[in-house]
Formats: structure tokens, C-alpha cells, sequence
């Protein structure tokens, strides 16, 4: 009967370590700012978008992206993101013509994962800008791919929790044939 006791005490307090520290390590980053404000109207167009997150944001070359298109599709970014903590930047263009920009981001969060997502801001006065022909994505080469695609290539959740009841199991064991053991 002892024996158990044991073993559901120590189950039990495994289940809660589990539930209880593993959450904050799942959650993605979250948009929790920008400047320019989604759906805003501005008479002049920004020279720097900026998004800050929730939690810092891994840096690195080829791991973040931004993207401003015009009403047109072209591209108006003027440069790599840059990583500050939890704030992602990116210089901007003069803009053009009148109309809805989209600022599309992919971002690696702090759990590793890719984020991505789409903003809009309306330019209501038209400037005179010129869109870039060939904007180079933060690793120097190609295009800048942000406008909201992602591929979610992180290691799927169900493998961290398959490993986690596995390596509960194996303690459940051992701490149940220890236990055994001394009071035998």
C-alpha cells in the first residue's frame, strides 16, 4: 500500500511540474504593437516600420523579414529587418501612389518557432516615391518573401509531449524501485 502512495504522490507532482512549467515554453510570440497603428491613415508615409512583440525576438541573418507593399504590389521596404529585443524594424521607401500598404512579417520567436502576419495602413495623400525594383530579404539574396507566407517548420508539439510522458514513465519506475528498495 505504501508503495502506491508513492507512486501517485510522485505522479502527481510530475503531472503538475509538467503542466505547470511547460506552458510558458509553448507560447509563440504575439504582435502587441506598431507604428504605423493596423488600419491607420496617414497623410505622409513612415520612414521606419516597427512591430514589437510580447517576448524578445531571435536575431540572426535570414531569420526575420519584413515587407511593405504598395496598392500595386510593389515593394516600398529600403532595407533588412533589424532585431532590438522584443522590436522588429525595417526602413521604408518614400512612398507613392495613394492607397492601402500592407506590412507582411515573419518573425522567429523566442520558443523558435516562425510568426507571421499582416498589417495594412492607408496612405491618403500621394507622394513622390519610387518603388523598389529588386528589394534583397535579410539574407542578402532574392526577394523578400514576408507578405504573410510561413512554413511552420518547428518540431511539432506532439513530439515534445511523447517525450515528456516517456521520461515521466522511466521516473515513475525508477523512483517507485528505489522506493521499493529502501523500505523493503
Amino acid at each position: 500500500m505504501k508503495k502506491v502512495s508513492r507512486g501517485v504522490a510522485v505522479l502527481a507532482l510530475a503531472g503538475v511540474g509538467l503542466l505547470g512549467l511547460a506552458t510558458p515554453a509553448l507560447a509563440h510570440n504575439s504582435l502587441t504593437g506598431s507604428d504605423p497603428v493596423n488600419e491607420a491613415s496617414v497623410d505622409v508615409g513612415p520612414k521606419t516600420v516597427e512591430l514589437t512583440f510580447d517576448q524578445p525576438v531571435q536575431e540572426g541573418d535570414g531569420l526575420n523579414s519584413v515587407a511593405v507593399t504598395g496598392p500595386d504590389g510593389s515593394h516600398w521596404e529600403a532595407g533588412p529587418a533589424e532585431v532590438d529585443s522584443n522590436v522588429v524594424s525595417t526602413p521604408v521607401r518614400e512612398l507613392g501612389p495613394k492607397g492601402t500598404y500592407k506590412i507582411g512579417y515573419r518573425i522567429v520567436s523566442a520558443d523558435g518557432h516562425p510568426v507571421s502576419g499582416e498589417l495594412t495602413f492607408t496612405l491618403t495623400k500621394a507622394a513622390g516615391g519610387t518603388p523598389a525594383t529588386d528589394i534583397p530579404n535579410s539574407t542578402g539574396t532574392g526577394t523578400s518573401d514576408a507578405a504573410g507566407e510561413s512554413d511552420d517548420s518547428g518540431i511539432p508539439i506532439w513530439v515534445w509531449l511523447v517525450g515528456a510522458a516517456v521520461l515521466l514513465g522511466a521516473g515513475l519506475v525508477f523512483a517507485l524501485n528505489i522506493g521499493g528498495k529502501q523500505s523493503e
